[in-house]
């Protein structure tokens, strides 16, 4: 800190740079990996002979489910031998699996490698969120945090040009497109070598040999917290899944069938500006608002403000209001997951803090698997317009549960 109590960027060690950066690398080339299939999707229905929409929603479903177990098994993993070699272990996973999704010849083989895929998925969000907030100092953790979130946007956004890039080149051959998903396995080389482990775990194993039961989540004190941070959760991966994992699909189909005059733009332009200038900035300015709102106000703004949008994009037929709306519910309803790292961080103590975050976030996540399954399935009747009705309503649950929260802004962790 400077004299006059104002922190300078050049105050900020190496070592919190590189952990900074590896957590970011983890969470946006997760986000790559797993916004893949949904930006092929339609190519991969044709393909494999795949005719339902919920059927074709299956490989997310299964994915989403495989995140809980992972987010908890990798949470146990980091809590016992590092953030550090969690974090890595969990990208190698996610990597390998896009691989294997790629070479897959049938729909069942490919639910098997996207559930792999989601074990790894899920264990890099709590290893990495738990890493930085545990290396960076209290007064810039929300914005840390915010940053790393932040990094899922630029992965969406490579998703879909990548996508874009080679089935412009062949548009048939979408395993290509998986191929390049194993590239982020060669960041554990850079992990391994110059990323520190956290040294408040270190000093807490050291002090504490033997792992705290996972039933301490659930502790008095901490119970409340943690079901009404897991029911937030529930509801706001629930509406994310259920209109993210189908936005692809249903500007592709939008821009082929001309109904909305799309094909000016393309998918893939629509879909990076959705993820750049409506995501990214949400996550970033997440940090901003809640060291001023608080956590919980925050959380509140951000959920309510995305359920009131949705009906306004579903109900949207001009090209440029796609947009607008688009970009906006992005902002808001991809922003407020920044919250959840920032908020559980500080409730949880560090003996538990890693599978804590698993379990609320990655838990959370796998029971939200229905939802591409039932966007899809009422899609089938209703359209996909009517669907997104659904995460309106998500959103609106999670700002009720959000309610339930503690306030946490100012908290030292220990």
């Amino acid at each position: 800190m400077s004299a006059t109590g104002q922190f300078r960027y050049s105050e900020i060690t190496s070592g919190q740079k590189r952990t900074l950066v590896a957590a970011a690398l983890g969470w946006g080339l997760d986000g790559f990996d797993v916004m893949l299939y949904s930006n092929v999707q339609a190519r991969v229905m044709t393909s494999l002979g795949i005719v339902s929409k919920s059927l074709a929603g299956l490989p997310n479903t299964f994915m989403l489910l495989a995140s809980g177990i992972g987010g908890i098994l990798f949470g146990l993993i980091a809590d016992r031998i590092g953030r550090k070699k969690a974090l890595m272990l969990s990208i190698l996973t996610y990597s390998v699996c896009s691989l294997g999704s790629g070479l897959s010849t049938s729909i069942a083989v490919l639910i098997f490698f996207r559930f792999m895929l989601g074990l790894g998925m899920g264990g890099e969000w709590n290893t990495g969120a738990t890493l930085v907030a545990e290396t960076w100092p209290m007064h810039l953790r929300a914005k840390a945090i915010a940053v790393v979130q932040s990094s899922w946007a630029w992965g969406l956004a490579a998703a879909a040009l990548v996508s874009g890039m080679v089935l412009s080149y062949t548009s048939q051959n979408w395993r290509l497109v998986f191929l390049v998903g194993i590239l982020p396995a060669l960041v554990t080389l850079w992990i391994r070598r110059s990323v520190p482990e956290s040294e408040m775990w270190k000093q807490q194993k050291d002090a504490m040999p033997r792992s705290e039961p996972f039933s301490r989540i659930f502790a008095p004190g901490l119970r409340k917290h943690a079901i009404f941070l897991f029911l937030m959760n529930l509801f706001g991966l629930f509406a994310w899944w259920g209109l993210f994992s189908w936005m692809p699909p249903y500007l592709t189909l939008s821009v082929e069938r001309g109904g909305r005059g799309l094909g000016l733009m393309g998918t893939t332009t629509l879909l990076v500006i959705l993820n750049l200038v409506g995501m990214f900035p949400g996550y970033l300015c997440y940090g901003w608002v809640a060291d001023r709102l608080g956590r919980k106000r925050s959380l509140m703004f951000y959920t309510l403000c995305a359920a009131l949008l949705i009906p306004a994009y579903a109900a949207a037929r001009n090209p440029w209001l796609i947009m607008i709306f688009g970009t906006v519910v992005a902002f808001f309803g991809t922003g407020f997951f920044a919250g959840s790292g920032i908020i559980g961080s500080e409730i949880f103590p560090t003996s538990i803090r890693a599978r804590a975050l698993g379990f609320t976030y990655n838990g959370a996540r796998a029971l939200s698997c229905i939802a591409p399954y039932t966007v899809g399935r009422v899609a089938d009747k209703n359209g996909l317009s009517v669907a997104f009705w659904l995460c309106a309503a998500g959103f609106l649950l999670c700002t009720l549960m959000a309610t339930q929260l503690p306030e946490t802004r100012g908290k030292q962790l220990e």
